[in-house]
Order: structure tokens, then C-alpha cells, then sequence
């Protein structure tokens, strides 16, 4: 088993290409290195990458945030991609910015397309790479959770979340070569 589909979480269109919801995406467009295409049948901007030796899918779907497991579901089902071969990438309130954690299965946490994404494939036991956004309270401050998520980071956070990502992106070929022990504790170890 390795890591066949890799899913960046975000949300389509310009007004949210910088907000913390769209860390999912802001991995992705790092792991392609050009521009996805765009994929009607899956309603998703998807490419291939090698990896591991592997070709391994990138998809960020444009079905905006809650509705995402449409375009993970119809890409799974349509290459035979299992559940424990996919990796969804999202921004994580509970994690501070700077940290990222890999973890497979387990509740949504009240992410939204989580739990989209766990209807659609009928099953929770898929690898999630959460990448830490904070969270309101803990920058102590009163703005609704939905209101944090879709407004940008301020520049020191971007500065953290950045170098989350980069860390992530030196395990990816760990998942796709199926070392998910060596991967998670070389992103969870601290440096």
C-alpha cells in the first residue's frame, strides 16, 4: 500500500487563493510545480506527478470546501484508487501554525470536507496531512471560525505555514513509496 491520490483542499476562485482554508491547495500547486488542468468529469483541477516511481494524481477540486468528496469520490472510483491510497491535505485549527501532522483516519474534527470526503468513499481510513492554521481563541481573538478561515493569514503565520509545507513536501516521497512509519515520524520530530 502507497499513496496513489494526493487531494489539496481549498477553495476555487481568487477571492480565496490566499486565505487559511486553501492550505491544502497551497501543497498541492508546490508538489505540481505548474499549473493543474482542468478536469470536467471530475469537476476538479487534477495532473500526475512521478514520485517514488510511481505515478501518483494531484486533484484539488473546485467544488468549493463542503462538497469536495464529489471530485475525490468520482476520481477514486474511476482509477480504482482505495481509500487507504489517498492522502487529503487540509488546514487544521487545532494545530498551530509551523506544525503538520500525518495521521490516518479518525473523525472529521468538524471539517467539512472531511466529512464529504469520508461519505463519499465510505469510509474514514484514508491519510490526512493536516497543516496547522491556529486557531481564533488561541491569537486571542473574537473572530468567528468561519470568518479566520477565510481570511488570509497575517505574515508571520504565512511565514510558519510555509515552512510546515516545505517539511511536508520532504515526506511525500516516503507516502508514496508506502513508509508512512518513517514518514510520519520524520514530519512529526521537530528540527
Amino acid at each position: 500500500m502507497a499513496i496513489r491520490l494526493i487531494v489539496g483542499l481549498g477553495n476555487p476562485g481568487p477571492e480565496y487563493e490566499q486565505t487559511r482554508h486553501n492550505a491544502g491547495f497551497w501543497l498541492v500547486d508546490a508538489l505540481a510545480g505548474k499549473p493543474l488542468a482542468r478536469e470536467m468529469r471530475f469537476n476538479a483541477l487534477a495532473g500526475k506527478i512521478r514520485c517514488a516511481d510511481q505515478e501518483i494524481w494531484l486533484l484539488q477540486p473546485q467544488t468549493f470546501m463542503n462538497r469536495s468528496g464529489q471530485s475525490v469520490g468520482a476520481l477514486a472510483r474511476f482509477y480504482k484508487i482505495a481509500a487507504d491510497e489517498v492522502l487529503v491535505v487540509h488546514d487544521e485549527l487545532d494545530i498551530p501554525p509551523g506544525a503538520a501532522k500525518l495521521k490516518k483516519g479518525g473523525s472529521s474534527g468538524g471539517h467539512n470536507g472531511l466529512k464529504d470526503i469520508t461519505a463519499a468513499l465510505g469510509t474514514q481510513d484514508y491519510w490526512r496531512l493536516r497543516l496547522g492554521i491556529g486557531h481564533p481563541r488561541t491569537a486571542e481573538s473574537q473572530q468567528a471560525v468561519v470568518d479566520y478561515v477565510l481570511h488570509r493569514p497575517r505574515k508571520e503565520e504565512q511565514k510558519l505555514i510555509d515552512e510546515a509545507i516545505e517539511k511536508s513536501l520532504s515526506v511525500i516521497p516516503l507516502l508514496c513509496d508506502g513508509k508512512f512509519e518513517s514518514a510520519t515520524m520524520q514530519l512529526h520530530t521537530a528540527k
